[in-house]
């Protein structure tokens, strides 16, 4: 292993919530709560986002399948990918922590929204094509990234594609990832993430600032791997080759699934790069090219139809129509993708230094500023309750009573406990 992932290793450290200042629920997912949460004293405070899960819930999915994939070894794996991430467009793993009620860790905090968010902002809902090679040649670069690495990501969307503070993007969730052999010998993985990330972090009039919109949340395939590979020495290793070439669980958010995973019969990384392909059309159109009125439709669209690129021939048309090639061993590649018509000019290796991304997030004063933040106990009842809801058999007065005592805590829940398809704000992981 590494230098650079050793000292990832090294600052990798047990957060307690004592010095923690949790400000705000952001978002859930199908197994948890996202927090926004500052650390430090005024002079060195920063903002993170902690992933917190239920156990009472993972512990109710084991039950209802104890056969399947292990929550908390997934959940482990989750860790151990982003421990061993050292670049500007992933995020790090800034801390793990664990209760008699909750288990989790925290990762950096973005404030700008997702592409989904940021494409609902744009003029007719759609983006430029410059402004489209700006954010794809970043995916290209985080994905190809991940994949020297020997992972595949396998729920690559707008959702998850957050927007820093200085413009750049951000992958997050990688709950759905796994790892294969990778397809070449990495070269050089680092790619000076610290400094990197050190020129906005400077910049303290960030301080006190946060963007409080929730963000939307899609429906998933499967949140079960059964292909996952756990880790056995409590470490991710780079190049180390897996057993295990393809792929063959049922994993992803419907819209964004390539043909491969559909019909079961194996995938690779190539998954990714169609995936790319419909986040591309979206921004372009609008909407998702195979999108059907069940799951099952869609399904069916993605296998059979051909995705329609109207509008006169350009690159970028051309671009889309190569990665949503149904053949995965004829879907353009990384070397072709970067080499497409469509980024001729762009320098791949200056992309991550542009000042001035399309798109630079506006300062948003942070919500319960005077507060001391919520207690561990708080977060703990907060997220059970998101999950497991008060029974309708109290009687009046105790639900009175209830609500007073917890009034800014039931807007919260009643917010992350509605339809995740409803709101379209969610922070999905």
């Amino acid at each position: 292993m590494n230098d650079s992932n050793t000292n990832q290793n090294d600052r990798v450290k047990s957060l307690d919530f004592k010095t923690l200042k949790v400000i705000s629920a952001v978002g859930r997912g199908a197994k948890g709560v996202v927090f926004l949460a500052r650390t430090g004293n005024r002079s060195s405070e920063e903002y993170l986002a902690l992933k917190v899960m239920s156990k009472a819930l993972i512990d109710q999915k084991k039950s209802k399948n104890p056969k399947g994939c292990g929550e908390y070894k997934r959940a482990s794996f989750e860790q151990e990918v982003l421990r061993s991430f050292d670049h500007p467009l992933l995020p790090r793993l800034r801390g793990v922590f664990e209760t008699e009620k909750i288990v989790g860790f925290a990762i950096d905090y973005c404030n700008g929204g997702n592409l989904h968010s940021l494409r609902k902002k744009q003029s007719e809902k759609m983006f430029s094509d410059d402004a489209i090679r700006f954010y794809a040649a970043e995916m290209v670069l985080a994905l190809e990234y991940l994949h020297d690495l020997g992972i595949v990501y396998r729920d690559l969307k707008p959702d998850n594609v957050m927007i820093q503070e200085n413009g750049h993007i951000m992958l997050v969730d990688f709950d759905l990832s796994t790892k294969l052999k990778p397809i070449t010998p990495p070269q050089s993985l680092s790619h000076n993430s610290s400094s990197e990330r050190s020129k906005p972090s400077k910049e303290k009039h960030t301080k006190n600032r946060l963007f409080s919109r929730f963000y939307r949340c899609n429906s998933g395939i499967s949140p079960c791997d059964s292909d996952f590979l756990p880790t056995d020495s409590g470490s991710f290793k780079r190049n180390e080759p897996e057993s295990v070439e393809k792929s063959k669980s049922f994993v992803g958010t419907e819209e964004y699934v390539a043909p491969e995973i559909v019909n079961g019969k194996g995938h690779g990384f190539e998954v990714d790069w169609w995936s790319l392909g419909v986040v591309l059309y979206e921004m372009l159109y609008g909407t998702t090219p195979f999108n059907g009125t069940n799951r099952k439709e869609t399904f069916y669209r993605i296998l059979s139809k051909e995705p329609e690129l109207t509008g006169e021939k350009t690159a970028l048309r051309d671009l889309i129509r190569r990665l949503l090639e149904k053949d995965p061993d004829r879907r353009i590649k990384v070397d072709e993708i970067k080499g497409h018509d469509f980024f001729k000019g762009v320098k791949w290796d200056t992309v991550l230094e542009l000042a001035r991304p399309p798109y630079i997030p506006p300062l948003i004063e942070v919500e319960n500023e005077n507060n001391k933040g919520y207690s561990r106990n708080y977060v703990e009842v907060f997220v059970h309750e998101v999950f497991f809801p008060e029974s309708d058999d109290d009687d009046e007065e105790k639900k009175k009573n209830k609500m007073e005592e917890k009034k800014d805590k039931k807007v919260w829940v009643d917010k992350l406990s509605s339809s995740l398809n409803e709101n379209e704000d969610f922070f999905i992981f």
